[in-house]
């Protein structure tokens, strides 16, 4: 510790002082910082012990500061103004959109968050945009993302907070070449004659396993992939046929998709927060902002997809 301020008191002793000089008496200081006027006046004698040097003279009509009184008002009134500007300039930095803002999500959701963080970016020049497309779930509370899209089951973590923006469709596609060569799948039960592309590790997580573990025996599965972006890679190269999302799937006009999609190969989408940061301008400029155009288009493909007949088409 340095020498010095072992003889130095704390800011609230220091504060109460200053506010003592200022009004001149114990009752108006206690009054304007709402405490009470014995705790003035406790503050008051241990500053002046820790600093061995008298601050006020005591009379009936209050309290007049010494010399030293008078320099350690001085003081302390350029240090408050200093704190009340930085509080003033953390609060307008807090509720202005801008600085850093990282965004995390599942590598495969990067095709449609990529579009929206784009045109927030040109909506809001002043943030500085990260996005982060992981597999593994980064750690809001460490400040790895400030926001984060999730899919699947409802995040649990403590102290984040996960507001559900729907669900998101899944079928089955093959690109046209591959269609060409090997034909439509004719139903569940034609799944064994033809070519499949999966994930590696995927096996019990995705919503769509079940089925693929019924109806897709492992020998048809004939490319394996580490990661989504390599998964749709596979897909539009006519290597088999993958689950994509009707977001990605439809939106090129080389993939035919192969069968309807079922409900249950849907996944729940999450826009996770951490508490410390959900109030922020920025944090709270995002996150409206993708539930606005997020879910609009998972909403024009929810009615996309029940105007479908039923029967696979190509683009």
């Amino acid at each position: 510790m340095n020498e010095q301020n072992k003889y130095l008191g704390s800011w609230d002793e220091i504060r109460i002082a200053y506010h003592v000089a200022r009004l001149g008496t114990l009752s108006s200081a206690a009054k304007h910082l709402g405490v009470h006027h014995a705790t003035v006046i406790r503050h008051i004698d241990a500053l002046e012990a820790k600093l061995g040097s008298k601050l006020f003279l005591r009379n009936p009509r209050g309290y007049n500061p010494t010399e030293a009184g008078l320099e350690l008002m001085n003081t302390a009134a350029k240090t408050e103004d200093l704190l009340c500007q930085l509080v003033g300039n953390l609060k307008g930095r807090s509720e202005a959109v801008s600085g850093d803002l990282i965004v995390t999500s599942l590598s495969g959701l990067s095709p449609q968050i990529t579009p929206l963080l784009a045109e927030f970016a040109r909506l809001y020049p002043e943030v500085r945009l990260t996005f982060l497309g992981d597999d593994r779930p980064l750690q809001l509370e460490y400040g790895e993302a400030h926001v984060a899209l999730r899919a699947g089951p409802k995040p649990q973590e403590l102290n984040n907070i996960a507001q559900s923006i729907g669900r998101f469709p899944v079928s089955l596609f093959a690109h046209k070449s591959y269609v060409e060569t090997h034909g439509l799948m004719l139903g569940d039960m034609d799944a064994v004659n033809h070519r499949f592309v999966s994930k590696v590790g995927s096996e019990g997580r995705a919503p769509f396993q079940p089925w693929m573990n019924k109806n897709v025996p492992d020998e048809c599965i004939v490319y394996r992939v580490s990661d989504m972006r390599s998964f749709e890679d596979a897909v539009h190269a006519g290597a088999g046929v993958g689950f994509l999302s009707l977001w990605s799937g439809k939106s090129n006009s080389e993939l035919v998709q192969m069968t309807p999609s079922k409900p249950e190969w849907d996944t729940a989408l999450w826009l996770v927060t951490h508490m410390d940061l959900h109030r922020t301008a920025k944090v709270q400029a995002l996150v409206s902002f993708i539930k606005e155009h997020f879910v609009s288009k998972l909403r024009a493909l929810e009615t996309q997809q029940e105007g479908d007949a039923g029967t696979p088409t190509s683009n």
